[in-house]
């Protein structure tokens, strides 16, 4: 089992100058910043998800990779290693999600990890996959409000057109944490599909995209996906505190943190990011192998 992390670090020159140049608008700080948390997601894996084999970090460019890391053992992987070159560069997180199943040497079960994810506690290679299978939770919506919720139609119309499946109102979205993906069945549904997903493909995210809940959706209606939920505990930033935040990190109930960030004013960004760093270096104090 692997583990496939995209990360953007917002404050990369060049990754900003290629932002303006390529969208012709301002970079929006808040909504590509970095609040300094990657290391602690990499010390998570490794103190309580020992049994994964390898740990991928998908960029943009070389200037992304922190200066910290050991590309020994933190496997590198560029936007051009796996999306068609015509397609580049892309600011946008669904044409990079469309492509992760061609990382040269990824296994055939992989979970995807968002870099605002964090292991908190033990967990065992049958929390994600058994017997073939993804373990992920799934629910039923009809209402159609907003840019994501399209994507996540316009995804499981998708899926079920790659099947033979009869259209419907009702379309499915899974748990938000990390996903367990099985790679020839994203191979599978891309071959299909592929003028599809190719004419979907932006730079930035508009409601005519289709993101990773294609492949997942499709595996569900293939019953590939074990309909149950991950121990996650989800915490938007602009809905707590410092002191709540820190405190379940130190103390958590659940294995997985998401840490969902919005676009919080600089003062209280500060205060948020502060508290966390200081409680994810209490529970993981010890460098990973992922760090020189």
């Amino acid at each position: 089992m692997d583990i496939v992390i995209t990360y953007v670090d917002g404050n990369d020159p060049f990754w900003k100058k290629d932002y303006e140049a390529y969208t012709n608008v301002p970079v929006m700080e808040k909504r590509f910043r970095d609040w300094g948390t990657l290391k602690y997601l990499l010390r998570g894996i490794e103190v309580n998800m020992p049994f994964i084999r390898n740990v991928y970090l998908v960029v943009s460019h070389p200037s992304q990779v922190p200066q910290w890391a050991d590309t020994e053992n933190l496997r590198i992987v560029l936007h051009k290693d796996i999306i068609p070159e015509q397609y580049l560069p892309t600011f946008n997180c669904n044409p990079i999600e469309m492509h992760l199943h061609r990382i040269p040497g990824l296994d055939e079960e992989y979970l995807y990890f968002n870099d605002d994810l964090y292991p908190l506690r033990p967990c065992r290679p049958s929390d994600f996959f058994r017997n073939g299978k993804g373990v992920l939770k799934f629910s039923s919506h009809y209402m159609v409000s907003g840019m994501y919720k399209h994507i996540c139609k316009n995804s499981d119309s998708n899926a079920r057109k790659a099947l033979g499946m009869p259209s419907s109102w009702k379309f499915i979205r899974p748990q938000h944490t990390c996903t367990a993906m099985l790679k020839s069945q994203c191979e599978e549904l891309y071959a299909k599909l592929e003028p599809e997903i190719l004419k979907s493909l932006t730079r930035t995210r508009t409601a005519d995209n289709l993101n990773q809940y294609l492949f997942l959706d499709y595996q569900y209606y293939k019953g590939l996906m074990i309909d149950e939920k991950i121990s996650n505990k989800h915490f938007s930033v602009a809905l707590t505190s410092p002191e709540k935040l820190k405190s379940y990190i130190l103390n958590p109930d659940r294995n997985l943190l998401c840490v969902n960030d919005v676009r919080l004013s600089e003062s209280r960004y500060e205060l948020l990011r502060e508290a966390m760093l200081s409680a994810m270096e209490t529970r993981f104090p010890e460098k990973s192998k992922f760090e020189k």
